[in-house]
């Protein structure tokens, strides 16, 4: 009997010491500390109404469920201090300004990105993560704040896996949730403050909707824990977009068999022109507007209905009903087409230095503007209608040398979708192009993502247009200059043009490089391990700043889709990433400067002409076998 007090005993302390651990870090998380700029500078890339547009409009997108009004009264777990405090969410990396007001588009004053919608059954106001939240960025020097429109956001709002210390958003969300629910302290307070002069009537039902949201929040933790789908932590300014959108729409939604490892992390891009870009995403899947934003609001957890109660797929017009908005997704991509590229402030980060940029201009001609320049080829516009477009350059990956798994991932990845009941004949009469692909030899036990994707947006697409109303006509203006859903799978990546690159640090499209600078050394010279979340900006690196802070987060490009190689200016033949001469460190500070003013007419016409080395294939490499002797 005293064998069995003791292990009980031990066993009493042991789930203590756990719980208190847990409980330490939940209420210490690992979070930069915020301290407010002296002042939030916007540049004019657009009109202020424009601006708030972007910010606040709601795509129909759900966080499990959460009701604006839960969000804003949630407390901290352990104080009554507001979770959805502006200087709180700050410390996540979402972007405030010490001087916002809550206003009609934004009544909860919360942070860009951070929206709603009403649910038009029920009324239910939820809470809506636009796509502002991921595509405005920040720089911060000596103490003032540059705000970039369309930039790259740096906040931790994507991971979904707990760790010991915290960090990210969701788990933080859960954190206070949890201690919500289980305190019924904390709970009165929440129903007071939801329900008001309901509280008596309605508190039990509050609490039950409650729990069902904060349930299926832990579903979604446990379940990507224990299937270890995302063993590359993501970090402040980077997600797994396409094998997270993946994960929710062919496992959540439809089969757990279609479950994938999503490890390639990629940085949020910069959306500025790219309403003229024939293809988009990284690897340059996508075609049609539209269908790309439905995509994203799917993947950020629109509704969507594909089963009924008893887990069959529904039938005929009942299918594919949704949450997600198709007027404000035109509205959002109308608007995008106003924002212009940001350009470098001198009186902040200092004066351009012009002679150094003209030489950096004609580096840039002779090394760089063959995959970087626009291309226009009016003759072979994809859309007739969009004027400029610009065709985009895909390098393939064993050509840029860059890491390539997420262009594998998403070539190789397959899933089963035989459930939803599709049959070949009724993909062929969709309003989906495959490139390089026949619809009527498609196998619907292994489609790839970027075809699945395309097929349940392109349903998607078609239930909400009828819903709405809207008449066909009309819908061709929708989807974005009448294309088709267009699909393309490539293991590239597409080199996009570079206006306004220097606001958009770190580099490459996993985020794996901090500055311009060692973006054009070689990769020897390259951090190999560097810390981010801070918006410290650094005006003569062009990237952020990397030293180790509290609460930065330290990305480490030897891991799995982390990798910084590539993309490299070397001496030797053009193999494995080489993709050209090794560039001095003068001529590295020249492209820097012209980096700083590319696509800014002001600037752009001061510059002088200069002459330099012309590019050259450099010397042959030689054949594998060759190799394989030398070695």
């Amino acid at each position: 009997m005293r064998t069995v007090k003791k292990a009980l005993l031990v066993v009493g302390v042991i789930v203590l010491a756990v719980v208190g651990v847990v409980v330490y870090y939940v209420a210490n998380p690992n979070l930069p500390h915020y301290q407010a700029p002296s002042e939030v500078r916007y540049l004019p890339q657009w009109k202020d109404e424009a601006r708030q547009r972007f910010y606040y409009t709601p795509q129909g997108t759900l966080v499990k469920g959460l009701h604006y009004d839960w969000f804003t009264a949630l407390e901290l777990p352990f104080s009554e201090e507001p979770f959805a405090a502006p200087e709180y969410l700050a410390r996540f990396g979402f972007l405030v300004d010490p001087q916002q007001k809550a206003s009609d588009l934004n009544p909860g004053n919360l942070p860009v990105g951070f929206s709603q919608h009403r649910d038009g059954k029920t009324g239910t106001r939820y809470l809506d993560i636009t796509c502002a939240a991921c595509h405005t960025g920040e720089l911060r020097y000596q103490g003032k704040s540059l705000r970039i429109d369309g930039g790259a956001a740096m906040h931790s709002i994507a991971a979904t896996v707990p760790t010991l210390r915290g960090g990210a958003f969701g788990q933080a969300l859960g954190a206070s949730m949890a201690a919500t629910y289980y305190n019924p302290f904390k709970f009165n307070r929440f129903a007071r403050k939801v329900l008001g002069e309901r509280y008596e009537q309605d508190k039990s039902q509050l609490r039950a909707d409650f729990k069902a949201v904060l349930d299926t929040l832990l579903r979604t933790a446990w379940n990507d824990t224990r299937r270890h789908l995302y063993p590359t932590e993501e970090g402040p300014g980077r997600t797994d977009a396409f094998g997270r959108i993946a994960n929710s729409v062919f496992g959540d939604a439809i089969d757990p068999s279609n479950y994938r490892v999503a490890n390639a992390p990629v940085s949020y891009p910069q959306v500025w022109d790219i309403w003229k870009f024939d293809w988009v995403q990284w690897n340059g899947s996508a075609m049609q507007p539209m269908a790309r934003n439905i995509g994203e609001a799917l993947g950020v957890g629109a509704r969507l209905q594909i089963f009924d109660e008893h887990g069959q797929p529904l039938r005929g017009e009942q299918r594919y009903a949704s949450s997600v908005r198709l007027h404000d997704l035109h509205a959002l991509e109308e608007t995008l087409q106003q924002l212009k590229p940001p350009t470098w402030p001198e009186d902040l980060f200092g004066r351009i230095d012009l002679q150094r940029a003209s030489q950096g201009r004609a580096l840039f001609e002779a090394n760089c503007a063959f995959c970087h320049a626009p291309k226009v080829q009016p003759a072979e516009y994809a859309a007739p209608g969009r004027n400029p477009e610009w065709r985009m350059h895909m390098v393939p990956t064993e050509v840029i040398g860059t890491d390539p798994t997420t262009a594998d991932n998403i070539a190789d990845h397959r899933y089963d979708l035989r459930k939803l009941g599709w049959s070949v004949d009724e993909l062929a009469r969709m309003n989906v192009q495959l490139i390089g692909a026949d619809p009527q030899q498609l196998d619907l036990s292994q489609l790839s993502s970027a075809k699945g994707l395309a097929y349940i947006t392109a349903f998607v697409e078609q239930r909400a247009y009828r819903d709405a109303g809207i008449p066909p006509e009309q819908q061709k203006t929708m989807n974005g200059f009448d294309l088709p859903i267009g699909v393309q799978e490539l293991r590239a990546y597409k080199a996009r043009p570079l206006d306004g690159v220097w606001a958009t640090p770190p580099f490459l499209h996993n985020g794996s490089v901090p500055n311009l600078f060692q973006l054009l050394s070689p990769a020897a010279e390259r951090s190999p391990q560097f810390y981010v979340g801070t918006f410290e900006f650094d005006p003569k690196f062009v990237g952020f700043r990397t030293e180790k802070f509290p609460g930065g987060f330290l990305l480490d490009t030897r891991l799995t889709g982390n990798r910084n190689s590539g993309h490299e200016f070397r001496d030797g033949c053009r193999q494995n990433g080489v993709i050209g001469r090794a560039l001095s460190p003068e001529e590295r500070w020249a492209l820097v400067e012209y980096l700083k003013v590319l696509g800014n007419p002001e600037f752009e016409r001061r510059l002088v002409p200069a002459q330099t080395p012309p590019w050259t294939p450099g010397p042959k490499c030689p054949a594998p076998e060759q190799r394989t002797a030398q070695r």
